[in-house]
């Protein structure tokens, strides 16, 4: 019985464990977004809402932290990306749903320190991410709309090219409009091109 007890009393915890650690990683994605790499932990764990004993209990350090949010991010674009979409349509998809988190790899690459195993964690998480885009590679192969000399990390890159277009004041049309004119662009360099002989 005694067991029992304890075993149905340890669950909240649990919970609450777990609403710790998004907590930190919800405000680390904010702060990170707001004031780089290099934001106080205090700062962090304030905006959580818990103590910095918590965020030790959690994250080893800074960069397991930082980690923790890329990761989330990629689950978050795996979830909202449909493979079956054509080329232009995933890469629009992908730019206005995942344009913050573009923004956020991109402030957090200029300070982030990457050696070592934190450099081996951080690769693993790119490949991940990459992995997102074959089927969408794949499937632009054989439609056409892809150059066989490209795939899917070529994508990742044209998704990044796109997001850093968008400005957070413009509102949904207008970010609409930028990304439909750049692809227009953009997709003219992935298509494969015909080699005329004269």
């Amino acid at each position: 019985m005694s067991d029992e007890i304890s075993v149905v009393a340890a669950r909240p915890l649990r919970r609450d464990a777990q609403a710790r650690r998004d907590a930190l990683i919800a405000a680390a994605r904010l702060c990170f977004a707001r004031a780089g790499y290099f934001v106080p932990l205090e700062d962090i764990a304030d905006a959580a809402g818990v103590g910095r004993g918590t965020f030790y209990r959690n994250f080893k350090d800074r960069m397991a932290l930082a980690l923790a949010v890329f990761e989330q991010e990629i689950e978050r674009m795996r979830a909202r990306l449909d493979p079956a979409l054509p080329l232009d349509e995933a890469l629009t998809q992908v730019v206005l749903d995942g344009a913050e988190t573009a923004t956020l790899f991109a402030r957090l690459a200029l300070d982030m320190p990457r050696d070592g195993a934190d450099r081996a964690a951080f690769d693993g998480l790119r490949q991940r991410l990459e992995r997102l885009f074959e089927p969408i590679a794949e499937r632009a192969h054989r439609d056409g709309t892809l150059a066989p000399e490209l795939g899917a990390r070529d994508l990742v890159l044209a998704m990044r090219m796109l997001s850093g277009l968008l400005l957070k004041h413009n509102n949904a049309a207008e970010r609409r409009q930028q990304i439909d004119d750049a692809l227009r662009l953009l997709l003219a360099g992935l298509r494969p091109r015909s080699i005329s002989r004269s």
